[in-house]
């Protein structure tokens, strides 16, 4: 069942090669061809320890001993050259293998539903694109060649040993048998489970040591560098009692005993040999026979070492495979098969209810409120209301779990993706900028875009200074080894690539949360700009930007709470009405000696519930 296991995950990661698999079948033929050609200088040290003895002492009479030489000299050459092409065949069909898995897995996250990047950290996702790609290239380029080399290697040996002499080929085997039930015993059954243990503590150190490189700053900042340092200590600690455990108490034995019998295997050829030599009629050959399995032990050893490949061999393949199709498994978003087009740029909730994967509670439930054409209709409310869950919905992060949003009258999964996301610009509230050029960055939106288009489009969203600033404008290169942007000037860069878009509905998301005074000012223009004749939906980071809003809907606790003007939900004295007024609190919240207590209780009301993000 297990050798089922194995060949299935190593056939799966094939499937990747496409039409190079054969080369790697070729290449594991090839390198098995290669180990057995490998005896070849072996059986001619037979063949000249024979015509030796055969004339002993008159040594100059054995004739051949040149020719064995280059016999021996042909199968090393034959040996090498074969290992060369078996190489040249697997490191083929791996480099094809990873390409494709990395254009397969690539392709495959952009099928599914961008909510899908929220839950599954960048880091965690390049790992199985990148890494598992690379552990492939290195299973299938090397260590599969290997295997097969290490399995003829084998097979080899145990015919050789019985082929002259079966009698000193058993007691070789002997050491074997020994070897091999000391390497079961540390990978199989308990052994594996404690490497199962020791591989989570290695897991456990890399993790924390990463989170404790990272965390320094804050560490020093707050003084704790001792109660911080503590947990890497102790995952460093938990990790070096297992490694000793399982090296120097599990595996001491068992290693000890397999380094003993191979390496010591003489000691079971040589008293067979004594206890055969009396009765041997033709004494020469078996002297012959003798000095061949004596030379040819130091094989052995690196045949049973080679073996382990096997098992490391499996379990790299069945690590890659499962990391990928956790990421192949994932169920790509769902694509109509009669697509329908949008009648214009409304945009309506109707009883919208959705829960994320394994929460208790839904985000949303039963929400409904229509956003006309041109309006501009303002989310707001506590902190895990589920603002951001409705302006995700929009463009398809996810999809609903009951009900239905809609895009100019049609459900948005009747629209296909591609059109969906030609007809949404969403500006997120925090933002990613590529290592490219300032161009490039804001191209993103529309390649197809010329220079004078770029620049209208950053003089629209308020990046002049920005351009102004940069040594080679719009082309300077940011990030790693070009400029740094501030957070609010990568707002307004953000916002750029919207203003480019040109899409007739935007959606943002607190795009003001993280901006300093002077940029949210510029940024609230650009805002200005950006809804020229749009349907905009935005969540309210700061409730004095929704004043002027046609709409604003107050979500809390993932329902509508309540929904009007501002002037309205004021009248109403509801929910929205004591956020304004904490909000009122917060905005003439001054620091001074007597009053820090009591105004601090009115800063974190106001946090709490006027200038709450969604989680």
């Amino acid at each position: 069942m297990a050798k089922e296991r194995k060949k299935s995950d190593v056939a799966a990661i094939l499937d990747y090669a496409g039409s190079r698999k054969w080369l790697t079948y070729l290449g594991m033929l090839l390198s098995a061809a290669s180990q057995l050609l490998s005896f070849g200088p072996y059986v001619c040290i037979w063949f000249v320890a024979r015509d030796l003895i055969a004339v002993a002492p008159n040594w100059s009479a054995a004739g051949d001993i040149a020719l064995y030489g280059w016999w021996a000299v042909g199968f090393a050459l034959a040996s090498i050259v074969l290992y060369f092409a078996g190489l040249m065949c697997t490191h083929m069909a791996a480099f094809r293998t990873a390409s494709n898995m990395r254009k397969q897995t690539t392709e495959h996250l952009l099928k599914l539903p961008l909510g899908y990047f929220d839950t599954h950290a960048s880091g965690e996702l390049r790992r199985v694109v990148d890494g598992c790609a690379s552990s492939t290239e290195t299973l299938l380029a090397h260590m599969l060649p290997d295997v097969a080399g290490s399995v003829a290697m084998v097979l080899g040996m145990l015919v050789l040993l019985a082929v002259f002499d079966w009698r000193l080929g058993l007691a070789c085997l002997v050491a074997v048998v020994v070897s091999i039930g000391a390497l079961m015993a540390m990978m199989s059954g308990k052994g594996m489970e404690f490497m199962k243990q020791y591989m989570a503590a290695l897991t456990r150190m890399n993790k924390t040591g990463t989170e404790y490189v990272r965390g320094i700053p804050v560490v020093k900042v707050f003084q704790q560098t001792v109660y911080s340092f503590k947990a890497f200590h102790d995952s460093i600690t938990d990790y070096a009692r297992m490694a000793q455990d399982y090296a120097g108490t599990f595996c001491r034995g068992p290693q000890v005993l397999n380094l003993t019998a191979l390496n010591g295997l003489v000691v079971f050829l040589l008293p067979v040999a004594l206890l055969l030599a009396p009765g041997e009629a033709d004494f020469a050959h078996f002297v012959t026979n003798f000095a061949f399995y004596a030379i040819f032990s130091a094989v052995i050893p690196t045949a049973m070492a080679k073996l382990m490949f096997v098992s490391e061999a499996s379990q790299m393949s069945a690590d890659s495979l499962a990391r990928v199709n956790s990421v192949m498994n994932e169920k790509p978003l769902p694509v109509a098969e009669n697509p329908q087009h949008p009648q214009g740029n409304s945009v309506s909730f109707e009883d919208v209810s959705f829960t994320y994967e394994g929460a208790e509670a839904p985000a949303v439930s039963h929400v409904s409120f229509e956003v006309p054409a041109g309006s501009t209709v303002a989310l707001v409310g506590p902190s895990g209301g589920g603002k951001s869950t409705c302006a995700s919905l929009v463009p398809r992060f996810w999809d609903a779990t009951e009900g239905c949003v809609k895009v100019g009258g049609v459900d948005v999964r009747a629209i296909a993706p591609h059109e969906l996301m030609s007809q949404v610009a969403f500006v997120f509230q925090t933002n990613q900028l590529f290592r490219q050029s300032l161009a490039e960055n804001v191209r993103a939106a529309r390649p197809e875009a010329t220079d004078e288009e770029v620049l209208a489009a950053l003089s629209a969203a308020q990046c002049n200074d920005i351009v102004a600033k940069l040594p080679q404008g719009i082309n300077t290169m940011l990030g790693t080894g070009g400029a740094y942007l501030s957070g609010g000037e990568v707002q307004r860069v953000a916002l750029a690539r919207a203003i480019l878009k040109d899409a007739p509905i935007v959606v943002l998301d607190e795009a003001t949360a993280f901006a300093d005074p002077e940029n949210e000012a510029l940024i609230q223009r650009a805002f200005a700009r950006l809804a020229e004749g749009r349907t905009v939906i935005m969540i309210a980071h700061r409730l004095s930007t929704v004043v002027n809003a046609d709409s604003i809907v107050v979500l809390n606790q993932g329902s509508v709470a309540e929904q009007g003007t501002h002037g309205e939900l004021l009248a109403k004295g509801g929910l929205y009405s004591r956020m304004w007024a904490d909000y009122e609190k917060a905005a003439s919240w001054k620091i001074s000696a007597n009053s820090s207590v009591a105004a601090g209780g009115a800063s974190a009301s106001a946090v709490a519930a006027a200038e709450g993000g969604e989680a």
